[in-house]
């Protein structure tokens, strides 16, 4: 046999099978009772904008419309492994829980009378008629199955010229819930957030969801979120229905999400890719991720960005290009986890850890070892998190105790002589630091 010779590994089409059985009774079942149960109320509500009268009713568009069943059947065996198939199915069981406690929730009804269609299209709108009420709304569970899905076929077709062609079928499905009036804006808005809830709730890492145990400093800031959460959907429930109602339920949801990092999760659940944040995250944690950079201004904005600390490494907040090119820095090592880096590239290195908690030592250790990596190659490191206080301080203090023969008091007192603003606590650094030996 030649050695050349590669073994593809056999897809999971037993255990896809199982999973295509499993939630096809969960979604023909949880769906049908929500909709006949919301029929019997009598507090289902309606919210649609004015402008939505404007938006034309297009027959043909119930084929990508209905396209979706087809994608959803198939995504389950077009996947490669075990790992990728329970990724995705737990996605999908994610987004039908979502979506069926939204519907209980928040009824609500679709208000327009479609017009009497003909032909095929006529067909399939009778079909579709035949099981669906008005009634299942927001979050639509189209839009937030369509991101799930997306994702996954975008994920399988890598950079072949047949992603152009997925993209634009995916986007016509979104279209397609308002040409063929399925659904009001509130709930394609509604059910793009949910969507990228589902991505969030299982990442692509494996960074797993787990108790974190009672740790004070984790508990007391979940906590602060949490009361966070319940103040803007308080004051969101008294401004409703207007407009900035919207906003504050927003800003509940994403609080409630920082709660439940703190809680369960560690810095890889924000969901950052290398120095950026991707679209989910932005859809999730928006009025969260644009507070925290008004606190980073607010903080330093008559702050130096950064100081040398020695040997040519930098600690400071996340610089900007100007900043990059001011100090001639060839790599950067980003520790924050809830902010995008505003100059991104490839000389940039993350290692996304929380905001207000001390660094664990392998955590540190992983931090000092990336420094260390960047100056044996002669490269100007810049280390930075948001503020430049706290996370980056205590890297670089491990980078001189594990490389430079620094005692954890002479780390610290060398940092604060670069920069005064640091906050390093003297007991939970010197903890840290104890598990980051020397090599």
């Amino acid at each position: 046999m030649s050695e050349n010779l590669v073994i593809k590994p056999r897809r999971p089409w037993p255990q896809a099978l199982a999973w295509g059985v499993f939630l096809g009774v969960l979604f023909f079942g949880s769906y049908s009772a929500a909709n006949h149960f919301t029929a019997q109320r009598s507090d289902v509500g309606l919210y649609v904008f004015g402008w939505e009268h404007h938006i034309p009713f297009i027959a043909w568009t119930i084929l990508p419309y209905w396209s979706i069943d087809f994608l959803y059947g198939i995504a389950l065996f077009a996947a490669r492994s075990r790992d990728e198939l329970f990724r995705l199915a737990k996605r999908l069981l994610a987004a039908q829980v979502l979506c069926i406690t939204g519907f209980l929730l928040w009824p609500l009804h679709f208000s327009f009378s479609r017009p009497e269609t003909h032909g095929w299209a006529g067909v399939m709108f009778d079909a579709l008629t035949g099981f669906d009420l008005p009634y299942n709304q927001a979050p639509s569970l189209h839009i937030c199955l369509l991101v799930v899905l997306w994702r996954f076929y975008a994920d399988l077709s890598g950079h072949r010229p047949i992603r152009w062609l997925l993209h634009f079928w995916f986007a016509l499905i979104g279209v397609s819930v308002l040409t063929t009036w399925q659904h009001h804006f509130i709930d394609v808005l509604t059910g793009f957030w949910a969507g990228a809830l589902c991505l969030l709730l299982v990442p692509d890492s494996d960074a797993p969801w787990r108790w974190r145990g009672l740790e004070a400093k984790r508990s007391r800031l979940a906590l602060y979120y949490g009361a966070g959460a319940l103040t803007a959907a308080g004051l969101g429930a008294l401004l409703f229905p207007a407009a900035l109602a919207w906003l504050l339920y927003w800003t509940a949801a994403a609080l409630a999400g920082v709660a439940a990092i703190y809680l369960f999760g560690e810095g890889a659940h924000f969901g950052k890719q290398g120095t950026r944040m991707p679209w989910r995250s932005w859809m999730f944690f928006a009025p969260y991720l644009l507070g925290a950079r008004l606190n980073v201004w607010l903080w330093t904005r008559k702050l130096p960005a950064g100081a040398e600390v020695v040997d040519g490494v930098f600690l400071g907040r996340q610089p900007d290009a100007a900043t990059l090119t001011r100090y001639g820095i060839d790599q950067i090592i980003d520790l924050a986890a809830e902010l995008p880096l505003p100059a991104p590239g490839s000389a940039a290195h993350s290692l996304p850890l929380l905001d207000l908690l001390p660094p664990s030592g392998t955590q540190l250790t992983s931090a000092a070892d990336a420094i260390e990596h960047a100056r044996q190659q002669r490269q100007r490191v810049w280390v930075c998190c948001a503020l430049g206080f706290s996370r980056s301080a205590a890297s670089v203090a491990a980078w001189l105790v594990r490389h430079r023969a620094h005692t954890p008091e002479e780390a610290v007192m060398a940092i604060r002589h670069a920069r005064p603003h640091v906050r390093l606590q003297a007991q939970s650094i010197a903890a840290g630091l104890s598990s980051a030996t020397r090599p």
